[in-house]
């Protein structure tokens, strides 16, 4: 899901970048900025992606395609648009309409999929907003003839859709704990802040948390509370349980929000500096942060790279060609120690192309 660290078990939290792939897995923009482009694909460790239609041209016709972002304005969603903005200059004669409700809301995003679909673009790419309620309009698209590619978050009943992209979230919980273990490994309370129930990328992330952390006798899973993507709501929920278990010495924030209302909840409870911030996605808000010591350690994503991977599937569906159902795309660890990476700073997310 949008804005929403991971490190290997073995090692230190500081200065490593992970690739993880996956089987399969989370705004507005208008042209790419080619040279962070280049090194996002470039650098080492930098993510890529295992997509198998190699970016053919459209061959001289031209296609209509609509992103539908899951909420508009977020940098994640905003590299995303640019990744796809590139790619469709790139192959020639495509062009990409972007669209996306002012909430991560199913009963603001199903309008827009109905009206997109009236207007009848070649294809769609879209991050459906919730597991189960995006699907009825998603399958009117398809029954519809409209090729439909789903992006960062996906559907429990995918069926039809000629691709899937994302990042592997359950391993970035998993490897988020990792994280934990390296900033506090004397063990403890931990717990995650999450989104909403119901969107598949941060509830993968939470499972895969809770899973490790199950498995550590070190550490005891508090549980989870959910904020409403809502940074204010997040801090309350975050004070709340320190308040109950103050024996918590770190917080997994599923998403950009999240992140912000726990840092917020941990100094309003007085423990700045004894409860650590993991966090997911690398908003310039963020990297802010990062900076400031209120987050340890960040997870990027790689929207870019989903997006140039979206249009190179949707133009090959459109085109008669095989596409590859599942696309996993790599992590880039964020520290304050390897911030200054050539690898880090492309793995920023943008706030326009």
């Amino acid at each position: 899901m949008k804005r929403s660290l991971s490190v290997p078990a073995a090692g230190a939290a500081a200065a490593l970048l992970l690739g993880v792939t996956a089987a399969c897995s989370s705004s507005s923009s208008s042209t790419s900025a080619a040279g962070a482009s280049a090194a996002a694909s470039t650098s080492p460790g930098a993510s890529t992606s295992a997509s198998s239609t190699g970016g053919a041209s459209t061959g001289g016709k031209s296609y209509n395609l609509t992103f539908i972002q899951g909420v508009a304005g977020d940098g994640f969603y905003v590299t995303m648009g640019c990744g796809m903005q590139a790619e469709a200059k790139k192959l020639g004669d495509a062009t990409v309409n972007i669209q996306g409700p002012s909430q991560f809301d199913a009963t603001l995003q199903n309008p827009i999929i109905e009206s997109v679909t009236a207007s009848h673009p070649d294809a769609i790419m879209i991050a459906p907003d919730d597991v189960s309620a995006s699907r009825p309009p998603i399958a009117q698209a398809m029954a519809a003839g409209i090729k439909v590619v789903l992006v960062d978050t996906t559907l429990t009943d995918p069926a039809g859709a000629v691709s899937q992209i994302s990042s592997d979230n359950t391993a970035g919980g998993a490897d988020a704990f990792a994280a934990v273990k390296q900033l506090a490994p004397n063990g403890g309370q931990v717990f995650v802040v999450n989104t909403k129930p119901g969107i598949s990328t941060t509830d993968e992330r939470t499972a895969g948390f809770a899973a490790a952390a199950g498995a550590d006798s070190k550490f005891s899973y508090v549980g989870v509370q959910y904020d409403q993507d809502t940074a204010s709501l997040a801090a309350q929920v975050t004070l709340a349980e320190l308040q109950k278990d103050p024996g918590i010495v770190a917080i997994f924030a599923t998403n950009l929000f999240s992140a912000e209302g726990a840092a917020t909840g941990i100094r309003q409870a007085g423990m700045s500096g004894k409860v650590k911030v993991v966090g997911f996605d690398a908003e310039p808000d963020e990297i802010t942060a990062l900076q400031q010591g209120t987050v340890q350690a960040l997870i990027a994503q790689s929207p870019y790279v989903i997006g140039t991977d979206a249009v190179d599937q949707a133009v090959a569906a459109l085109q008669g060609k095989p596409t590859t159902p599942k696309i996993g795309t790599k992590f880039t660890i964020i520290t304050t120690a390897n911030l200054n990476s050539a690898a880090s700073q492309a793995a920023i997310y943008k706030t326009s192309c």
